[in-house]
């Protein structure tokens, strides 16, 4: 999986998604998985947005799972944890 790619596909869908991220986990043999904060209100299912993504991206590249979650793990300077987000479902 293509995280930057993913992550840029996934933040065309400005009305549903708030903020995203894409962690690759080709190390550990797992498919990659995106992560979205959606937007108040937003009606967007995990199954929308892999179909986007599906159309915006060759087959290799597009996430395999996409989890919601209120709001990504950041710092106090607004930089994304991305370690956290690895070690979610790890």
């Amino acid at each position: 999986m293509w995280p930057r790619e993913v992550e840029d596909v996934l933040y065309g869908i400005r009305p549903s998604v708030r903020q995203r991220w894409s962690v690759s986990r080709m190390n550990t043999g797992r498919d990659g998985e995106g992560y979205v904060s959606k937007k108040s209100g937003a009606t967007v299912t995990e199954e929308d947005l892999i179909a986007f993504c599906k159309q915006q991206m060759a087959a290799y590249k597009y996430p395999r799972s996409i989890e919601f979650i209120d709001e990504l793990p950041k710092t106090a300077t607004g930089k994304i944890l991305r370690r956290e987000l690895r070690d979610l479902n790890a």
